[in-house]
């Protein structure tokens, strides 16, 4: 599947988001650091942001942002006040959506999701959810196969309302904007730079092929020598793919 999406200076491109799908959040990571756009420290979410589900494969979208409380019942409307503008704006994003919530609260004081929440993102095409609070409906959500990451799990749904969507959200630890590209899995979860999302999965097969070369060494008989060599080659591998991602 390719998908427009624009880059940082608004340029228009095609996001193969099959392709980055089919490699683990780790390696994806991994790509991300040779392109040396920002430190190797900024981009990911910390251990505070957890896989409910680890089983299922890597999840990969553009940010549909929102922030959420559940402390107390909004000024005006439900407890799903806003729930319809933000599954509205899905269709101005390039691609599937993944929702993400800065929960307001501190500390959250409900769950941000539940089975309805996540029934009705998934019927209108989002690919995931994120959230710096808590979820609910567990075992009902898992049969959905709908990833959710959060920073914990909260019987109750309080006052839950949206009070604003399409904001500038942080969650984890890292600033995300409406539409930044999310690739996450059990491991954890990332942004990606548009500019450089669709070099990321063929340098994921060359940077395998790298630490191949040390991991098939030590398959068999190894040697310190022999285990130093298989180092030596791979970073040669690595620091010329490098280099080539970086001209």
């Amino acid at each position: 599947m390719c998908l427009h999406g624009r880059t940082e200076d608004n340029t228009i491109m095609k996001i193969d988001l099959d392709g980055l799908r089919k490699y683990d959040t780790p390696t994806v990571c991994n790509v991300i650091e040779l392109f040396d756009l920002y430190p190797r420290t900024a981009g990911y979410m910390d251990g505070r942001i957890v896989a409910c589900y680890p089983k299922l494969p890597p999840m990969v979208g553009f940010a549909s942002t929102a922030t959420f409380r559940s402390a107390s019942p909004p000024k005006v409307g439900n407890v799903y006040a806003g729930l319809d503008a933000q599954v509205e704006s899905f269709a101005n994003l390039p691609g599937p959506a993944v929702v993400v919530f800065q929960d307001l609260d501190d500390p959250p004081a409900a769950a941000t999701f539940g089975e309805v929440m996540c029934t009705t993102y998934k019927a209108f095409g989002a690919a995931g959810l994120i959230t710096s609070g808590a979820g609910r409906d567990l075992d009902q959500v898992e049969a959905l196969s709908f990833p959710c990451f959060t920073s914990g799990t909260i019987c109750a749904h309080g006052y839950c309302h949206i009070p604003s969507i399409n904001v500038t959200v942080r969650v984890g630890g890292v600033t995300v904007q409406p539409g930044d590209l999310i690739h996450a899995d059990r491991n954890g979860v990332t942004t990606v730079p548009l500019s450089i999302a669709n070099a990321i999965p063929q340098a994921c097969v060359e940077l395998m092929a790298a630490e191949a070369v040390v991991l098939d060494c030590l398959k068999g008989p190894v040697t310190v020598k022999g285990f130093a060599e298989a180092r030596k080659e791979s970073k040669r591998l690595i620091d010329e793919l490098a280099r080539r991602l970086k001209a």
